[in-house]
């Protein structure tokens, strides 16, 4: 009777024999459970968890992912606005532009966590560094970002109308997931890569986080997490030391290698005996892989942060030997080599301080923006430069974003405020167009005007460079918005 009530069912044998384990009652729930369609492992279910293949054809392998962390003003690097100089001092109201605060826009997609905390500031404030052409397409970068117009500027394009809806520092949670921090944690946009495609290398993280995640004021461990996809999709933070790369992960000096293997074999022998107990446990998943992962990566990874087989030529390069380039340049150099081993997602945060974010220039814009583009952009111009010259640039997708741009007016004489309007970002590689700007915001940087671009528009142009339909990821239970999904950006995708 036990076996025609499996077979008439279509109940798993493992699941069926874990449910008889727990006596009568377990085999009633679980029957119960499948009657109702309630998922379980290896359930005959309509929907399938992803296979790890593109859903079409890729036009790249991986994506390197760089969050400068506080907001950086779209004005004093990829968005030049003349207007704020010739009518600098000016309010807005005394400008040509009086009509920017009457745009709908102001308050249409504006969504406050504390309401009226962050004003519009009248104020007209000049740019604070000189802009040039660069390459051969012309493209306007600002003095700041010198060695990525320099040498990267015909690779690049620019997203200049981007807008999201939360004024706060919310916003790098959001600028990840796609939903305003009011809404709570999401998958980011790394952990739906890694669910929808797996591995390409079996000792590596197939999502790896370098520098310091954002606070736990803006989303914390939410702007690298899974949430609902579960724990093994989650990022993995990575320290550039090749002495202790993976803190807390390394055994003891007294634990000879063979006698941490035969600890990690029982660990598994006993985690898989209660897997067959709980197959839906996500964590239990998540530790079970983990556990399998941790005692590969103890000789993978500190290899691939050992940088002694590079030349002084590329040391040289992205700036790892002394100065302020040092700290990101070995980051970024890392990220290099991670593409290189198959890592899919390679997530890099820059000016994450504990709280807002070094970015966040409220004040002593000029000073502050300068020395943080000092310690970024060699280096981010040094990665794309030798992914194009090693033939990686083309399968690599590399992002460089913010979470919302800077006030076209001053903030406390020498700053400018969060500004969610219109902010830009840069793409390279990846199958994406090289030298072009994309969409634009008014003549002072306030609003985007053309080109409008939420920031899931940018999470489905990566992911479709990838091969991967974010409809196709969505799983039982979990309903996603039409606006998760966004728009792939077609106009700067070859």
């Amino acid at each position: 009777m036990l076996l025609m009530t499996q077979k008439s069912f279509g109940i798993p044998r493992r699941a069926f024999l874990a449910d008889v384990g727990m006596g009568f009652t377990g085999l009633a729930l679980g029957t119960l459970l499948h009657q109702q369609g309630i998922a379980r492992a290896e359930s005959t279910a309509l929907w399938t968890p992803p296979t790890g293949q593109p859903h079409f054809p890729a036009k790249a392998k991986n994506v390197i992912w760089i969050f400068l962390v506080g907001g950086m003003s779209q004005m004093e690097s990829f968005d030049p606005k003349p207007a704020l100089n010739e009518h600098a001092g000016k309010t807005i109201q005394e400008s040509p532009f009086a009509s920017t605060l009457e745009s709908p826009l102001v308050k249409k997609n504006l969504r406050e966590v504390i309401e009226g905390l962050h004003k519009v500031h009248p104020k007209l404030f000049p740019l604070q560094v000189g802009f040039k052409k660069h390459g051969q397409s012309g493209l306007e970068i600002s003095d700041w970002w010198s060695h990525l117009g320099d040498w990267c500027a015909d690779d690049l394009a620019l997203v200049r109308g981007m807008w999201t809806t939360d004024n706060n520092h919310g916003a790098q949670l959001q600028f990840h997931t796609g939903r305003h921090s009011l809404e709570g944690n999401f998958p980011t946009i790394g952990s739906w890569i890694h669910y929808g495609l797996g591995t390409l290398n079996e000792n590596l993280p197939q999502f790896i986080v370098m520098g310091t995640p954002i606070a736990d004021c803006c989303g914390g461990v939410g702007g690298h997490g899974a949430n609902y996809l579960g724990p093994e999709h989650n990022g993995v933070q990575l320290e550039v030391d090749p002495n202790n790369p993976l803190p807390f992960a390394l055994p003891g000096r007294e634990v000879f290698r063979e006698e941490q293997a035969a600890e990690f074999d029982l660990l598994g022998k006993l985690n898989n005996i209660s897997a067959v107990e709980y197959p839906d446990d996500q964590a239990m998943r998540a530790r079970i892989k983990s556990y399998e992962l941790a005692f590969r990566m103890q000789t993978a990874v500190p290899e691939v942060v050992n940088f002694s087989s590079e030349s002084a030529e590329t040391l040289g390069m992205y700036g790892t030997d002394k100065g302020p380039t040092q700290t990101f340049g070995r980051q970024c150099l890392a990220a290099r080599r991670l593409v290189e081993r198959g890592v899919r997602f390679i997530q890099l945060f820059h000016g994450s301080n504990g709280g807002a974010g070094a970015w966040d220039a409220h004040g002593g814009l000029k000073a502050g923006h300068s020395s943080l583009c000092g310690q970024v952009d060699q280096p981010i111009a040094a990665l794309i430069k030798d992914l194009k010259q090693r033939g990686l640039l083309d399968e690599t997708l590399v992002v460089i974003g913010t979470e919302f741009g800077r006030t076209p007016g001053a903030q406390g004489g020498d700053g400018r405020d969060h500004h969610p309007y219109g902010f830009s970002v840069a793409l390279a590689g990846g199958g994406i167009k090289g030298g072009i700007a994309h969409g634009k915001t008014d003549d002072i940087g306030f609003h985007a005007v053309e080109g409008r671009h939420y920031v899931t528009d940018l999470h489905a142009t990566v992911l479709h460079q990838l091969g991967l339909d974010s409809h196709r990821l969505e799983i039982p239970g979990r309903k996603r918005l039409e606006i998760d999904h966004g728009q792939p950006i077609r106009e700067i995708i070859k």
